[in-house]
């Protein structure tokens, strides 16, 4: 069985510069408007089907949230939803806001 592969923010930002690759932020609606990474979607208990109904499951899905715990859940599911390329942001969104500032919206 596919799992999921624990990724640092700079590899994540890396990888969200290939074209087709999916981002994910898994936090609540409030923290996404305040900010998020650019090209994230915001995905919550109600867009989730539709989101895994249209997404590519063979393309790279990149997952974050606040710190990287909810995120590696989040990764567990999408593996099981047959995607194949899944990733999880260690440190969430918090780090990648203090390493990586150039690339939130």
């Amino acid at each position: 069985m596919t799992e999921f592969t624990r990724i640092s923010c700079r590899q994540a930002s890396e990888l969200c510069q290939v074209e087709g690759t999916q981002i994910i932020d898994v936090r609540d609606a409030t923290s996404y408007k305040q900010a998020h990474i650019k090209e994230a979607v915001h995905i919550d208990n109600n867009s989730l089907t539709e989101f895994v109904a249209q997404a590519n499951p063979d393309k790279a899905l990149v997952i974050y949230c606040y710190h990287g715990n909810s995120s590696q859940q989040a990764g567990q599911f999408f593996v099981q939803q047959d995607f194949t390329e899944v990733y999880s942001v260690d440190g969430g969104f918090e780090e990648w806001r203090l390493a990586l500032p150039e690339d939130l919206a």
